[in-house]
Formats: structure tokens, sequence, C-alpha cells
């Protein structure tokens, strides 16, 4: 199976409205890192949406600030959006965060029923959507949500970049 092409390895004139119907949502997320990165946390942010396209939670890295290693920007956005809307499966929301989300991460969006990932920067590292491991569309699971990655890649790749360069 080849890799999906990413935002970043398009021409400027070939328009991808998968993708760029995420651009704007991406930008909260990124706006959600830019906190994280303030609080000196790694500069990870995510938002979740409501089956509408409304905003129903965000939320950023707080591993630092709060001493909690499940402070993800992904976890913290789900529990919110849960509280939010009284109810454990957020059937039909999507989960859009600048950071490929890690193993824990993608236990917690199968296990909450998210039906759609847009992440921006791959994680080479510990990535489980795709790059490392794809937990998230593993066939073995009870739920598989759709994946879009890519969008705003570099801007979300820079953001990580930066900070640890400056670290």
């Amino acid at each position: 199976m080849s890799p999906a092409v990413t935002e970043d390895q398009r021409p400027e004139s070939e328009p991808d409205p998968v993708r760029d119907r995420w651009r704007a949502p991406m930008r909260l997320a990124l706006d959600e890192a830019a906190r994280a990165a303030e609080a000196g946390d790694v500069p990870v942010g995510a938002v979740l949406l409501a089956p509408d396209g409304s905003l129903l939670s965000a939320g950023h890295n707080e591993r630092e600030a709060t001493g909690d290693p499940t402070a993800h920007a992904e976890v913290l956005a789900i529990r919110r959006a849960a509280r939010a809307l009284g109810e454990w499966r957020l059937t039909g929301c999507t989960l859009v965060v600048t950071l490929e989300p890690c193993t824990m991460c993608a236990g917690a969006i199968v296990q909450s029923r998210v039906e759609r990932v847009v992440y921006g920067a791959l994680d080479e590292k510990a990535g489980a959507a795709g790059s490392l491991w794809d937990v998230v569309r593993d066939r073995r699971l009870n739920h598989r949500p759709e994946v879009v990655q890519g969008v705003l890649e570099r801007e979300c790749a820079d953001r990580l970049t930066a900070f640890f360069r400056d670290r």
C-alpha cells in the first residue's frame, strides 16, 4: 500500500477538498498547541467537533502543568466533549489534532467511538494512526474511525520543531 500524499507534497495549484475542509478547525487546534507551548508543554492541540461541525471541546497538552502523564490534548478534548454531551459515545464527532495520536490517545479515540480523526504532523516515534502503528484502523477492533492526515502538516510540524529546538 502506498503512503497517502500529504498536503505539503501536493503542488500549490492542486486543490484537495478533503484536507481543505479541515483547515479552519486545524487552525483552532494550532491555537491550542500555542497554549501548551506557553505553559512549557509540548505544543500539541486538539479540538473535538460535534456531528454538525460545531466546537464541542478543545484541549492542549497539560502534562507539565498537571503532572498527569495522561493529560494529552486528545484525551482532554475527549473527556471535555463527553462531559458536555453527558455521554461517553462521541458518535459522529471529529477529533482534529496537530500531531498524530499516540497509542494511549488512539485507544481513547476507539473507545469513545469518535467517527473521524484529522491530524497534521506525523509522529514517526510514537504515532498510532498510520505511521508507527495503526491502532485506530485495526480490523480486530469493534470501531475504526476514518483518518485524514497531513492537514496543515508543515505548520504543525514546524511548531513542534521550533519548540524542541528552543529547548
